[in-house]
């Protein structure tokens, strides 16, 4: 099984709990949703629908520094006003983890609908960048936590670190096809974070590849 080994790093950002309301706390990395949208992003596809069913894996390779900061959150409580306006705002606090490492994996083939596949796509991108035709900045979730650097892994990057694996009993729960519109159609996963795993090379163990697949496949 061919796989795309890649490195990414993010100087500032934060992954919101989805229950998390007044006091946004942070995910210690992101989900898969979110690295899923990265990569979309990346290669200039607008819909997630094109490459579902393909496989990718995580493993967080640095230590990040956990932070608050207090901004301006935005709710709707009179539809009078416009977005962000009287008290349609209010102060909240947000947690941001600074210098977030990541090593990702994407597999070929498998069940990726997209053809080309996503791991093609990705590929080529990184081989001639003025190939893609997209728009906006690359972010790791919100569109101000700007990714610093995408590329393929090197010699000399982290070789231990914390693999995202897929666990029925692991205390972290994770959107892996979060509906937009409602919370109805949200596919979660449940997972733990197994420190000390090996994260060099090319070698994935099974529990940690994600399918990227929405809770009702269409045909």
């Amino acid at each position: 099984m061919e796989t795309l080994h890649l490195y990414v790093s993010v100087p500032v950002a934060g992954f919101r709990v989805a229950q998390a309301r007044e006091y946004w706390e942070t995910y210690p990395l992101p989900p898969p949703s979110t690295v899923y949208g990265m990569l979309l992003s990346m290669i200039g596809e607008s819909n997630r629908l094109v490459h579902r069913g393909a496989r990718i894996a995580i493993a967080l390779v640095s230590a990040p520094d956990r932070s608050v900061v207090l901004r301006t959150l935005w709710r709707i409580k009179s539809a009078k006003l416009g977005p962000g306006q009287g008290n349609n705002a209010c102060p909240g606090y947000q947690e941001l983890l600074t210098n977030v490492c990541l090593s990702v994996w994407i597999c070929d083939g498998g069940d990726d609908r997209g053809s080309p596949t996503l791991f093609a796509r990705v590929k080529s991108a990184l081989a001639a960048p003025p190939s893609v035709s997209r728009f906006g900045g690359l972010a790791l979730g919100e569109s101000t936590h700007l990714v610093n650097e995408v590329r393929l892994w090197r010699n000399g990057d982290p070789v231990r670190g914390q693999l995202l694996a897929v666990s029925p009993s692991g205390d972290l729960s994770l959107p892996v096809w979060p509906d937009h519109v409602g919370s109805k159609g949200t596919r979660w996963g449940q997972f733990t974070l197994r420190e000390d795993s090996v994260v060099d090379g090319d070698h994935v163990p099974d529990e940690g590849w994600v399918c990227m697949q929405p809770v009702t496949v269409e045909p």
